[in-house]
């Protein structure tokens, strides 16, 4: 379940609070009077058999006893009888509870016991050990906190009720209010997954801002997010920031990944804003609530003080801000309203005796300035000049706290008379910020906001199509390493997997002994001037800690060498360690080439990740890496890329030209396909990747497997991000042509104008329930980048001409009992039967999801749709809100 029945947490009508108490300072007293005292509105029913009163409403003995159902259950009582009483909630009809009690532990069989009794009624429990839960807009307060929180249109989860009553008590002296207040507590079943998708659809809530200490199953949660992140801004303190992650695996890749990494790609990935303390947690809700993401963060800045306007530089620089660059016209304007002595630059100094009227001049100068995107005003108190009177200009400017639509932030500093210049700011919808260094991180916010955004954007395909793959040789080999019992490849093999998935390596030849070594180096000195032998060992991985490569060998007798010097050394610093033999390979030299390391670990919590960045044998004191969740495509190839510093690098410098990015993003893809074909990889690493402008080739590799996964089939059940699903490909033959009908993938976007070109203004009226002219962008992305746990589409494309020529698309509601279909034929391709396989494709893809209901909303007028519906044996019903429409359902159970 996901937000099955919790809607009765959310808007509840009236409550129970199983446990209420009359005696002092306890826990039902408190929650008690808290609900009664806060004005909830609802019927509230007090359940205890000691009292026949409490809080002066009547008390009743037990939940049967109740005059009416309670929409929520407030449970304050011993643990031992918890789940005796959502065991009497449920018969009596309620179907949701906040469980405020602690002590119900998997080691005391209690949580277990509770889960057991809400089962048969599909009860939601939110908690226990749970501060409560508040929503203010309703002016309930069920829980223990020192003070009600006020009304407002942010929502707060929180993994730990100390921090929430930290946040209640900053929130109060800071003038902002909460739509609702969640204490998750331990989570047993409601977590924070549920209660995204339930804040995503409430329409009270224009924010969502989370305290994060655990993120219990992943997918669901990266689901959530990635929905409720679309739809408005969710920012999160997640703790444990420098925790790392369990010792090194096998591979340096292992040793790289730390926890916290691997959470900020997660976040990112799922749109979220991260940020590192509570008082930003509320500033960044704030100001993404209040304006756009911006795609560039050029800022013009206007101070009456140089100090001021440095220290807001300084951290607009750390934050990858943009300090804005003046053009000459607006250096003009500038001149011609300053006093002579203004700094002639950005940031735009108007001096300490700066009167309203100079505020208006500059400000307004800067905003009408294009290569500006959002404008900074500070003011200094000084005795020259009224900060409330600058004030009262800068708002005057403003609407909806912007001017000419770029965001305005301001940093009134100072008491007493800045005080009342921030109240005005305030009133007038003007953002207003303590400190020049809060003013430029609220500008990072809503830059930061549009990367996640964008990252959000893209949903990659499991298969693209630039990553060759040879799945039947990988798996050849994997199942021989499964046969002789281990866990590591050998060189040869691990370059054999990731050769098969397009990754260059060089000729390999596997020697068992010096003299065949001598062989091998007699072949390939013929085509090249130096060869490397290295050692093949199945129990030592990384071999150069042992001597166990030798470089820049130029004859068959130096091999010779080289070969027993390896030996000789293993039997040294590796006693008893096998020597299954030596690889023989050219050493490849690029004078220019940068050394990379791309890898694949395990994270605890979100499975597999990819990690790139500088390679070679110091990578881990380098830690010059980035992290990112598969499935990739090019453009988070390059995200990931251009997090590292060696990525600024590979674009070239001097005398270094670009390398070749394409083929750095080949492998990372090919890298990614790897890992989504292939459950059974534990880690592995790609190290050295050199790349230079000729492109890439892998000098080492090294795979870890687990044998007991090998026969598992992809795609990888593992991934927090749920892959293209390549399996529900299909082709079908209709009018004398081909199709191949295929899940929708991200690149079809480029097939949507010529489409809908093709498709008549009726066609798209029938399916869109209202006339439609135009199909902007962003919506054509959301069309077309699909979060594939909860929505498909199903594109029928003619292979003849590669064509679009007819979209089946099912929307899910996160519990996965009902989903909506659509339909949409191009107009010229109707009558062959097409609508008839998409629908087919999208009735037999909802049930293999375990999809219970499936509905469409049809236009009355539209004959085909009904008649296709009939044969499919939906229920046509009217629609019960809407005239002129049909409601088509068809049970799938």
């Amino acid at each position: 379940m996901t937000i099955r029945n919790l809607e009765f947490a959310v808007r509840p009508r009236s409550v129970a609070i199983i446990g209420a108490s009359v005696k002092p300072g306890s826990v039902g007293r408190v929650v008690t009077d808290n609900i009664v005292n806060g004005g909830f509105e609802g019927d509230i029913w007090p359940v205890n058999p000691k009292y026949g009163e409490v809080s002066g409403i009547p008390c009743y003995p037990d939940a049967a006893s109740l005059p009416g159902v309670p929409d929520l259950g407030v449970v304050v009582t011993p643990p031992q009888v918890v789940p005796q009483v959502i065991r009497e909630l449920g018969e009596k009809g309620t179907r949701a509870a906040v469980v405020i009690t602690a002590g119900l532990t998997r080691e005391n069989g209690l949580r277990q016991a509770m889960l057991d009794a809400a089962r048969p009624y599909l009860f939601r429990i939110i908690g226990p050990n749970t501060l409560g839960l508040m929503i203010p807009p309703l002016k309930l307060n069920a829980g223990f906190a020192h003070m009600a929180p006020r009304a407002g249109k942010i929502a707060l989860l929180s993994q730990s009720g100390a921090i929430a009553t930290s946040l209640i008590d900053w929130a109060a002296d800071n003038n902002l209010g909460f739509s609702h207040l969640v204490s998750l507590g331990d989570m047993a079943d409601v977590d924070v997954g549920d209660y995204l998708d339930m804040l995503a659809g409430d329409a009270g809530t224009k924010a969502i801002v989370m305290y994060l200490e655990t993120i219990p199953n992943p997918r669901k949660f990266m689901s959530a997010a990635r929905a409720a992140a679309r739809i408005k801004p969710v920012i999160v303190v997640k703790s444990g920031r420098h925790e790392q992650a369990a010792a090194a695996a096998a591979t340096h890749t292992g040793a790289l990944s730390g926890a916290d990494r691997v959470v900020d790609a997660a976040l990112s990935r799922a749109g979220i804003l991260r940020v590192e303390g509570l008082a930003e947690l509320f500033d960044a809700a704030e100001t993404t609530a209040r304006f756009s993401p911006l795609a560039r963060s050029r800022v013009g800045i206007v101070t009456n003080g140089g100090g001021a306007g440095v220290l807001a530089v300084d951290q607009l620089i750390d934050c990858k801000g943009e300090l804005a660059e003046l053009s000459p016209e607006t250096i003009e304007k500038l001149n011609a309203s300053l006093p002579a002595t203004w700094s002639h630059a950005n940031p735009v100094d108007i001096i300490g005796d700066a009167p309203p009227e100079r505020y208006v001049a500059a400000v307004q100068a800067v905003a009408d300035d294009p290569g500006t995107d959002a404008i900074m005003v500070l003011n200094c108190p000084t005795g020259l000049a009224s900060p409330v009177d600058a004030a009262r200009a800068v708002a005057a400017l403003t609407h909806n706290g912007t001017i000419n639509r770029k965001p305005v932030l301001t940093c009134w500093l100072g008491e007493h008379t800045a005080r009342e210049g921030r109240q005005i700011l305030h009133d007038a919808g003007v953002a207003s910020y303590a400190t020049p260094a809060d003013t430029a991180m609220a500008v990072s916010y809503l830059s930061d906001w549009s990367r996640a955004q964008e990252a959000l954007m893209r949903v990659p395909s499991s298969r693209s199509e630039d990553a060759p793959s040879d799945r039947a040789a990988v798996l050849e080999i994997f199942r021989t390493v499964a046969r002789e019992g281990r866990r590591m490849l050998t060189e040869p093999e691990a370059k054999a997997v990731i050769g098969a998935y397009g990754i260059p390596v060089p000729e390999t030849i596997v020697a068992e002994t010096p003299g065949e070594a001598r062989d091998a180096a007699r072949k390939l000195l013929k085509d090249w001037d130096r060869i490397v032998v290295k050692l093949l060992s199945r129990e030592i991985s990384h071999k150069s800690d042992i001597g166990g490569v030798v470089l820049d060998i130029d004859s068959e007798e130096a091999a010779f060498e080289a070969a027993e010097t390896i030996r000789d050394r293993v039997a040294k610093k590796a006693p008893g360690s096998a020597v299954d033999g030596f690889a023989v390979q050219p050493m490849v030299v690029r004078r220019h080439a940068q050394e990379l390391i791309l890898g694949m670990s395990r994270d605890p919590i979100f499975g597999p990740v990819v990690l790139f960045g500088a390679g070679g044998t110091a990578v881990e004191i380098m830690d010059d890496t980035a992290i990112a969740l598969p499935p990739l495509d090019d453009v988070l190839a390059g995200d990931l890329m251009d997090r590292t510093r060696i990525g600024r690098l590979l674009k070239g410098y001097r005398d270094r030209k670009p390398a070749d990015r394409a083929a750095i993003a080949l492998a990372l893809n090919g890298l990614s396909q790897l890992i989504v074909d292939f459950p059974c990889i534990a880690s592995l690493d790609v190290n050295p990747l050199l790349a230079d402008p000729q492109g890439v080739i892998a000098l080492d590799a090294r795979v870890e497997i687990d044998p007991a996964r090998v026969e598992e089939a992809g795609p990888n059940p593992d991934l927090a991000i749920r892959p293209y699903p390549a399996e529900w490909e299909q082709t079908f033959s209709a009018g004398g042509m081909d199709f191949l009908i295929r899940p929708i993938k991200p690149a079809d976007i480029a097939l949507y104008p010529e489409f809908l070109d093709k498709t008549s203004p009726d066609d798209i009226r029938f399916r869109f329930l209202a006339p439609r002219k135009r199909f902007t962008d962003d919506m054509l992305k959301r069309l077309t980048q699909l979060d594939y746990e909860r929505d498909m589409a199903f594109v029928a494309i003619r292979q003849d001409t590669g064509e679009l020529a007819g979209i089946g698309r099912l929307s899910s509601d996160p519990d996965h009992v009902s989903a909506e279909y659509a339909l949409l034929v191009r107009t010229d391709l109707q009558g062959h039967g097409l609508g008839f396989a998409l629908l087919r494709r999208i009735i037999d893809y909802a049930r293999s999801e375990g999809i219970r209901r499936v509905e469409g909303i049809v236009l009355t007028e539209n004959r085909r749709m009904l008649d296709m519906c009939r044969d499919f044996g939906f229920t046509l019903d009217r629609h019960p809100q809407e005239a002129g429409v049909s409601l088509a359902t068809l049970d799938l159970v």
